[in-house]
């Protein structure tokens, strides 16, 4: 493991179960500077949303965690940075030349399949935002996925082009940084307004589950605190947290 002692520190592991476990153990023993970073070639236990797993070949991907203090934000709010994340990465892939978009809340998707995950878990001191761990997982140079993921898709097999790691990390915490400021500077709006913009499915009629079956409706909203709005073919608005529906692929 070594040190880099410039703002921000960077945690550089061979491998590790999971970078945002890894962080968060650091962080109970360091005082670490905002923007922080824990990067592995291998993540053996890599976790998403809810417990999902991610797969990821030694040395082909990207997969680390950022720390953020975002104590400016009011933890009721805390979802926009899920938004902000997720548009740094389509800000990223953009410069490439790569269209993307964020199926909600926070997986970023290459037409119908899934380049990038994003797992943020957030501590409060009293009724203030403290620290948050943002883990990110993307595909870039992996070509074979072997895992029971249903529909995975890396960088390399879009365009056919080997990324450099390191060049792509740097990009990424530079939009993460950017798009940070921008929440900073209470743009709400502007982020709301991209979001969806930038929302995988946000026009037009789909398949969703829940558990109470199968129904087809338009991507309506989704609220200040994440909450997902469908609008369904009888008119109806049914509104869900993480987890409580699926989209149909």
């Amino acid at each position: 493991m070594a040190h880099i002692n410039d703002s921000p520190e960077f945690i550089i592991l061979d491998e590790t179960p999971s970078t945002n476990t890894e962080l968060k153990n650091q962080l109970s023993s360091h005082k670490l500077r905002e923007f922080s970073i824990v990067i592995t070639e291998h993540q053996t236990a890599g976790r998403g949303q809810q417990g999902n797993s991610w797969e990821s070949a030694k040395g082909a991907n990207l997969t680390f965690s950022v720390l953020l203090r975002p104590s400016f934000l009011e933890p009721h709010l805390q979802f926009y940075l899920s938004k902000i994340v997720s548009l740094a990465i389509i800000d990223v892939l953009h410069t490439h030349h790569i269209e993307a978009t964020i199926k909600w809340p926070n997986d970023i998707y290459i037409n119908d399949e899934k380049v990038a995950g994003i797992l943020i878990e957030s501590s409060l001191t009293g009724t203030q935002m403290d620290s948050t761990i943002v883990g990110i997982g993307l595909n870039v140079n992996q070509c074979v996925f072997v895992s029971n993921a249903p529909n995975p898709i890396s960088l390399k097999q879009v365009t056919g082009l080997k990324y450099d790691l390191e060049n792509l990390l740097n990009q990424l915490l530079n939009a993460i940084i950017i798009r940070y400021h921008q929440l900073q500077e209470n743009q709400f709006d502007d982020i709301d307004t991209l979001y969806f913009q930038k929302l995988y499915r946000n026009t037009g009629v789909y398949s969703y589950r829940d558990q109470n079956g199968t129904f087809v409706a338009t991507l309506h909203k989704v609220n200040a605190d994440g909450i997902l709005t469908l609008l369904d073919q009888d008119g109806r608005k049914r509104q869900y947290a993480f987890k409580e529906v699926e989209f149909i692929i």
